[in-house]
């Protein structure tokens, strides 16, 4: 069976998806991301829905694909769609199936990651890869450092993720030696264990979403993007590399969502190494701890009453 992979408006509209592509960005007023005075990162974002694709202020589009019941044919589509509006492409590859029934232990990756197994995997999507006219960065295995159980590579023995990156990163620069490499931790407390070394990172990515009623329960207060962002920051910016805000998401009121749609676009003296964000416009799949359910971060969706 194949599964939509590579999802971009483009992809998913060729794939036959019920997408409807907007003439312009046509986020609800006060929602659109990138419509802001004081923009000074580079934007991009994941975009299934088609929301950003007439966005002439977006330069990053971000793919997710996992490296089984993979449909290689949406890359190149991806490609073709990047090159049209002038932007480079940002490939989080996940190191599973998409069909839960399907997905292995954490040990039986591990293994047959370290064991080579998974060697064609990397190199069937990598070989594409070289293959694309746009910039590509390969984002692998992210969040490792988390421990709420969502993702099969994560709370590892660092040696043996450290490993499994190592050797991803190996296998994909022999087939797409252009492609610069992304070490994305979600941005907590012992993610630096992590860290595989300079020569496999070339850029750091971190995860900032900022959902209101978990900020009000937890602090009985809004906490801002800069404020969010700071705690990861901090523990990534030692290793001296461009950061970038690789997944950013917020859903509340009219209010919350306006300061946080600015504030994500700001320059900020004390973030000197960020670069860019890019917005995830998707709803959450992974029920949030606590109770707050399936957060959806779509930009025509967020805004609560």
């Amino acid at each position: 069976m194949k599964y939509f992979t590579a999802t971009t408006a483009a992809s998913a509209l060729i794939l036959g998806a019920s997408i409807a592509f907007p003439a312009a960005a046509g986020s609800p007023a006060g929602t659109d991301p990138v419509k802001t005075s004081s923009a000074a990162s580079v934007f991009g974002s994941y975009d299934p829905y088609g929301d950003f694709s007439a966005d002439k202020t977006a330069s990053i589009e971000e793919l997710f694909l996992p490296w089984e019941d993979v449909d290689l044919s949406t890359l190149p589509l991806a490609d073709a769609y990047a090159q049209q509006r002038g932007r480079s492409l940002l490939i989080t590859i996940e190191p599973w199936t998409w069909s839960k029934d399907w997905r292995i232990t954490p040990p039986e990756l591990r293994d047959g990651i370290l064991s080579g197994k998974y060697d064609a995997n990397m190199q069937a999507i990598c070989g594409l890869v070289g293959q694309m006219k746009s910039p590509v960065t390969i984002r692998w295995a992210q969040e490792m450092e988390d421990t709420n159980g969502r993702f099969t590579w994560a709370n590892w023995a660092p040696k043996d993720w450290i490993a499994a990156y190592q050797r991803e990163v190996d296998v994909c620069r022999k087939v797409a030696p252009a492609a610069k490499y992304m070490w994305s931790p979600k941005g907590a407390e012992g993610l630096e264990k992590y860290y595989p070394g300079d020569n496999y990172v070339d850029v750091i990515g971190l995860s900032v979403f900022g959902l209101q009623k978990k900020d009000n329960d937890e602090t009985g207060r809004d906490r801002n993007f800069a404020e969010t962002l700071k705690p990861g920051y901090d523990r990534v910016a030692g290793f001296n590399k461009p950061i970038v805000v690789a997944e950013l998401g917020y859903v509340g009121k009219q209010d919350y969502v306006s300061k946080w749609q600015e504030d994500s676009r700001k320059s900020y003296a004390e973030f000197p190494a960020l670069t860019s964000v890019v917005y995830f416009n998707q709803k959450e799949v992974w029920p949030w701890l606590g109770g707050y359910g399936l957060p959806d971060w779509r930009v025509t969706q967020h805004v609560l009453p």
